[in-house]
């Protein structure tokens, strides 16, 4: 099991609950990872997406046999669905790499900036240097939820798409974290 996800924690936003994923997200996570237009925007979601594919998944993750932490997008809290979407982190060489979908009934609500920035601000709370994120150069909502978050594009490349079966252009961004002024560290440290 991977540093991050053994030390998982649920992550609260103005709408939302980042939690773990459960058996009970199985069938949502079917239901949205199964659309091509999901999936299509992906590396790694087949598409269709096959029979218990969603269950193996969400039983790998709960099992530690991934090496990255997920989130389920939960809003059941502000009386949304239970499963909007997933967010994850895992590590890339000197970085963490983070991901996200979102299911098409809450696209264009801004769950996805919500999500995206509460991992943001978790990861650089446990001391992660630097946050790393590829979008497929056809997906310019993802590429826009990027960049409102505060990533700097870093290039240009290509992936292989599951769903397309192909290699496709991306654009790949970082997030260095905040340089920590050490005086306000010390006034901090004196003040606890």
């Amino acid at each position: 099991m991977s540093e991050m996800s053994a030390t998982q924690r649920l992550l609260p936003t103005a709408r939302l609950i980042l939690r773990p994923l459960r058996p009970s997200d199985a069938g949502l996570m079917s239901l949205y990872a199964g659309d091509p237009r999901v999936a299509r925007m992906t590396t790694s979601i087949p598409h269709p997406n096959p029979p218990g594919a969603a269950e193996a998944y969400i039983a790998a993750t709960l099992a530690g046999r991934r090496d990255d932490t997920v989130w389920a997008m939960d809003g059941t809290g502000q009386g949304a669905a239970e499963l909007i979407g997933l967010i994850s982190a895992k590590p890339h060489g000197d970085a963490v790499e983070v991901g996200y979908w979102v299911g098409p009934p809450f696209w264009n609500t801004g769950y996805a900036s919500e999500a995206l920035g509460a991992v943001v601000d978790h990861l650089f709370a446990r001391g992660v240097a630097r946050i790393v994120a590829a979008v497929f150069q056809d997906n310019p909502g993802s590429a826009r939820v990027i960049t409102k978050a505060g990533f700097s594009y870093d290039g240009a490349g290509e992936a292989y798409s599951v769903a397309r079966g192909a290699m496709v252009p991306q654009w790949r961004y970082r997030l260095d974290a905040p340089a920590v002024n050490p005086l306000a560290e010390e006034a901090r440290d004196e003040v606890s």
